[in-house]
């Protein structure tokens, strides 16, 4: 029961990730004024948002490559939990250091946090059940 709860929310983090890259690679514009609060960061940089979206399709492809193979599931998930954390401790810094308020990280928990925090859910599971169980190459099916 565990497992498939950790592989199916390993496939929603994974394909959410994945949708908001593309939305960032296919329309950057659109997506600085639909998010909340991003006009608030400063002003829009098309590079910069391209450059994001490239490391959301990375870090999406690293869930779902993850969910179907076991044996990579590990470093995948730990690699794409270290950005997402590292994201987020940024998000903390940043009201650390009076460049936003603390709504801020009420604002963007939804978005920032709570990935970064279910990430390393993720990658400890995937350390333990390797562990637990040592995989091969493997393609698992749920």
């Amino acid at each position: 029961m565990l497992r498939q709860f950790c592989l199916g929310t390993a496939i929603v983090l994974g394909t959410a990730a994945l949708a908001n890259g593309a939305f960032m690679l296919i329309s950057p514009l659109s997506w600085y004024f639909a998010v909340p609060g991003v006009t608030t960061t400063g002003p829009f940089n098309q590079h910069f948002l391209r450059d994001i979206g490239l490391i959301f399709l990375f870090v999406g492809g690293a869930f779902l490559i993850g969910a179907a193979r076991p044996a990579w599931r590990v470093a995948l998930w730990s690699a794409a939990s270290l950005w997402l954390c590292g994201h987020a401790l940024f998000h903390f810094w940043e009201v650390a250091v009076g460049i936003c308020g603390p709504s801020v990280l009420i604002r963007d928990f939804a978005a920032v946090t709570f990935p970064a925090l279910v990430s390393v859910m993720l990658a400890s599971w995937a350390v333990r059940e390797n562990a637990v169980r040592p995989v091969t190459g493997s393609v698992v099916t749920m």
